[in-house]
This record gives C-alpha cells, sequence and structure tokens, in this order.
C-alpha cells in the first residue's frame, strides 16, 4: 500500500471504530452522519464519500463484526474437542456478535438497521455455518440423512428468533436453550 491508500484505510477504520461505538452507546436511529464524522475525526464528506450513506456505513460495520466472528470460530474449529461443543461454541460466537449491535438502545425498533445488518451478516454465517456442518458429517456427528439445506434453512430461521430475542432482557438463556435444543436434535448417533 502506498501512503495515500494507508490514510484513506486509516481514516474508513476510524469511521468504523466510530459508528460501532455510537451505535453501542445511543442506537442506530440517535447516530447521525455528522456524529460519526466528529467521533471518527474524519469530514462528512469523507465519509460519504467511502460509504455512501449511513447505511453504507452499517454493511461495513456487520462487515468487520462478522470477520472477528469468522476468526474466532475457525479458532474454534481448531480445537480438538467434539463436534458438538464446537458446534455449540460456535453458535454462542455468532449470537454474541448479534448481540452486540442489536441490542443497542433503539436498534431493534429500527428495522433498517436490523433489516441491513441481516442482510450483510447472514450469507457469511450460512457460509461459516456451513463449513462446520460439512465437519460435522464428515465426522458423522451429523447424520447424513438431513441435507445441508433444510439444516441451514433452520438456522436462518434461528436468526431471525435472533433478532426477534434481542429486545428481551433473557436473550442469553434464550439461545443457551435453543442451542440445547438445536443440538439435541442434530447431534447424536442413531
Amino acid at each position: 500500500m502506498n501512503k495515500f491508500e494507508i490514510r484513506t484505510q486509516q481514516k474508513k477504520d476510524a469511521i468504523i471504530h466510530a459508528a460501532l461505538k455510537l451505535f453501542k452507546e445511543k442506537g442506530f436511529i440517535h447516530v447521525s452522519i455528522k456524529d460519526i464524522a466528529e467521533e471518527s475525526g474524519v469530514s462528512s464528506v469523507s465519509l460519504y464519500n467511502y460509504f455512501g450513506s449511513k447505511e453504507g456505513v452499517v454493511k461495513e460495520c456487520a462487515n468487520v463484526l462478522m470477520q472477528n466472528t469468522i476468526h474466532m470460530a475457525k479458532e474454534v474449529l481448531k480445537q480438538n474437542i467434539e463436534f458438538k461443543d464446537k458446534l455449540s461454541q460456535v453458535l454462542e460466537i455468532c449470537a454474541d456478535q448479534d448481540y452486540q449491535l442489536l441490542r443497542t438502545p433503539g436498534a431493534v425498533e429500527d428495522q433498517v438497521l436490523a433489516s441491513l445488518y441481516s442482510e450483510n451478516t447472514n450469507k457469511i454465517r450460512m457460509e461459516l455455518i456451513q463449513e462446520f456442518i460439512e465437519l460435522g458429517k464428515k465426522e458423522g456427528a451429523i447424520h447424513s440423512s438431513v441435507s445441508l439445506e433444510t439444516l441451514l434453512e433452520l438456522l436462518s430461521v434461528v436468526g431471525t428468533l435472533q433478532a426477534s430475542w434481542a429486545k428481551s432482557g433473557n436473550y442469553k438463556n434464550k439461545m443457551a436453550e435453543l442451542n440445547q435444543l438445536l443440538l439435541f436434535g442434530f447431534i447424536g448417533r442413531q
């Protein structure tokens, strides 16, 4: 990278860091482009040039959070533990990343944020989970008669439940219960 590219990337990183911080503190609907620009030390014009809109910033925030998720999940994949423990940890990691942004004040009520976030994370999440499902089938932990398509559809529905539970105070408990239910149905030998 040349100096211009390095500086541009530093500005983008500052914008994303500031946006995530502000979204967590105030919620998506209460944060303006001006707020993000001020917090990041970057002009509003630069912010628009890099991301096009506040929604563009959200898309990049979702990508950053998912890259963190992928990194953590890949580390779990490398562990020498039972498959069901790997899958359980990955489901928890994915839920925690979603909860980080969606639990913010006003986030759940903001359909634009929820829609943009889900749209930008579902594809990455499904690719990651698909990798785990294929590993589970290879190891014999997931029954071969269950199609990958059906499992992915079920997990997509789980994502919808997660979003609806984000506004409840017992989100973590609900996700733990659902993970147990999913694992009981997914894992085991017949």
